[in-house]
């Protein structure tokens, strides 16, 4: 048995869960390696708000990694869940034909068309797969469709099924209790306990059916139409013969349960015994999972029947967009992690899961706020490599970085994601200008080539192509605009002349930052580098002024990005010529 080693990361919720997992692991299963685990159904573009429900174990399997102890994180893809609605905003996807399939298992719906997957839950499935990949999780992936067709949770079906009536009575306990209010979802699992059919009258997905054979916790998938809009009319216990009819085609046929792979256990029901069957320490879930009568509540009962415990199970909270609304799998136009990882590095998106508990909520951004989240995180960088950051940082870095089994690739230069977003937005996709740009920014440590500074300028560069509109792009002047040249008084006039007279001697990042914001100050009489507490507040204003006219000299507007990458950007002849020198 392996030695539970402190963590070095002592002070983040992370290491007080592993203490915790290790500790109930070695107690239900000493010697075994430490199972946790999560399901996503691929119903439709597995969004953000679904990787929580990954990261919160990953990050705890990992601190386990590194303590020495043996692992598995299982993901349960769902995907023998049934279709329940055709999401809006899929590519290659007709509403009217793709709602014919409702009802089936996932893997039985086609893919989106133009797509290289076999059906829906692979389409899905892989754009996730390859997200997590570069997140650096670690995992074990489980198809249910698998494991029910092939007959692996048999057993357990026909233990369900003689326990039936223990099974009812613990539902039933929630069946007379007032409904609780509903709350927002985040597991992605749920969609397993909205109803079966919209609009068909079909039963309850979560609880199981009742019809002429009584209470059945199992629902076959028709053998005519592939749909589980099925009703169980007999069941003897003895022969296991089942008989169903089928509401959507009115098939019907008796089948031997001992033989028949064609169904499925109801999710509250299913979802408890992969917790016996895995034998699951610890599994995450959400904020609608705390409620009496949810999956997670009646399953603490019900796992009992399969004699297994109920896991370590976290809440977690709402995990946003900035500017939108609550995410759901099941509609379109959510971002997914593919799309979080087209603008930002595995790093900052597994810091921003790993800083905060599972129960406190946050934002991931795709505005401009993901400028300010980058400035945090280098700053935080920072902090790590000279020994500054508080120890709950230091972890939350640590996490965000690397993994038990190594680093993650990083940019090798990782300039400012604020000064890349503005060269890829005033270069337009030309490389050499974008090289020629950022190897001004630092002439005592000029960048050789624009791989240095990916994947980072890459991602900088995605988001401004794909997140920032159309009028708010960076477009520079092709001619001086005479007109305002000549309505200029003689203060800035003399405001251009000083900034124009310094360029040559200031021509770097930290350079223009100092001229930019020591003209005003030169102009009032005060020195360059005097700082905010010896000027009095009017100089901001002037800064302000002089800030807003070299803008339309060189763009038109009243802003735009940071003048001093601006000013590299736009080249010393060129800052010249528009400036009127």
């Amino acid at each position: 048995m392996p030695i539970v080693a402190q963590s070095t990361e002592t002070t983040d919720w992370v290491s007080r869960f592993a203490d915790e997992v290790i500790e109930e692991s070695e107690r239900r299963a000493p010697g075994k390696p430490v199972v946790v685990a999560s399901g996503l159904s691929p119903s439709g573009p597995i969004h953000l708000g679904n990787l929580r429900e990954v990261m919160t174990p990953h990050l705890v399997a990992d601190e386990i990694r590194r303590r020495g102890h043996q692992v598995r994180h299982l993901i349960s893809w769902d995907d023998y869940d049934r279709y329940r609605k055709v999401p809006e905003g899929i590519d290659g996807v007709d509403k009217k034909a793709w709602a014919e399939h409702i009802g089936k298992p996932l893997t039985s719906v086609p893919a989106p068309k133009g797509s290289s997957h076999p059906n829906w839950a692979e389409h899905f499935k892989a754009a996730m797969v390859e997200s997590l990949a570069e997140l650096g999780v670690e995992f074990d992936g489980i198809s249910q469709t698998a494991q029910y067709t092939s007959g692996v949770y048999r057993e357990q079906i026909l233990h369900a099924i003689r326990h039936r009536a223990d099974i009812d009575a613990i539902l039933d306990q929630y069946r007379t209790k007032k409904a609780p209010a509903k709350k927002q979802q985040q597991k992605p699992l749920d969609e397993a306990e909205l109803e079966a059919a919209e609009g068909s009258g079909a039963a309850s997905e979560d609880d199981g059916s009742s019809g002429s054979a009584g209470y059945f916790p199992y629902k076959p998938y028709c053998g005519n139409c592939e749909k589980d809009l099925t009703t169980v009319t007999s069941y003897d216990d003895d022969s296991t013969e089942l008989t169903y009819t089928c509401t959507a085609c009115a098939f019907s046929e008796t089948v031997r349960l001992n033989e028949f792979n064609r169904g499925k256990l109801v999710w509250k029901v299913d979802w408890p015994m992969r917790w016996a069957y895995e034998g699951v320490i610890f599994e995450p879930s959400g904020v609608d999972h705390s409620s009496p009568g949810s999956s997670f509540q009646v399953g603490g009962q019900i796992v009992g029947i399969f004699g297994g415990k109920q896991p370590i199970g976290p809440m977690y909270a709402f995990v946003g967009i900035s500017g939108m609304a609550k995410m759901s799998s099941s509609r379109g136009g959510v971002p997914t992690p593919g799309d979080a990882l087209k603008i930002m590095e595995p790093q900052l998106l597994r810091w921003l899961y790993a800083r905060r508990r599972p129960n406190q909520s946050f934002k991931i951004a795709f505005d401009q706020e993901i400028q300010r989240l980058y400035d945090e995180w280098d700053k935080l960088d920072a902090k790590v490599a000279d020994g500054s950051a508080l120890p709950a940082d230091v972890a939350a870095h640590s996490r965000a970085v690397r993994t038990a089994g190594g680093e993650l690739p990083r940019t090798p230069r990782p300039l400012p994601y604020r000064t890349l977003a503005s060269v890829a937005d005033i270069t337009a996709g030309h490389e050499d200008q974008a090289l020629r740009i950022l190897s001004e920014l630092d002439p005592t440590h000029p960048i050789g080539a624009l791989d240095e500074a990916r994947p980072r300028y890459d991602k900088a560069e995605a988001w401004i192509n794909t997140h920032v509109p159309a009028d708010q792009r960076t477009i520079v002047r092709d001619e001086p605009d005479a007109e305002l040249l000549k309505s200029l008084d003689e203060q800035a006039l003399g405001s251009l002349r000083l900034l124009l007279d310094g360029l040559a001697s200031h021509w770097s990042l930290d350079g223009l930052t100092h001229l930019v914001y020591g003209v005003p100050k030169v102009q009032a009489g005060f020195p360059a580098d005097a700082t905010p507490k010896e000027l009095p507040p009017e100089i901001k204003t002037a800064q302000r002024t002089f800030f807003a006219l070299l803008y339309h000299l060189l763009v038109g507007r009243d802003t735009g990005p940071r003048l001093p990458t601006l000013l590299l950007a736009v080249g010393q002849e060129r800052v010249r010529a528009l400036l009127g020198d």
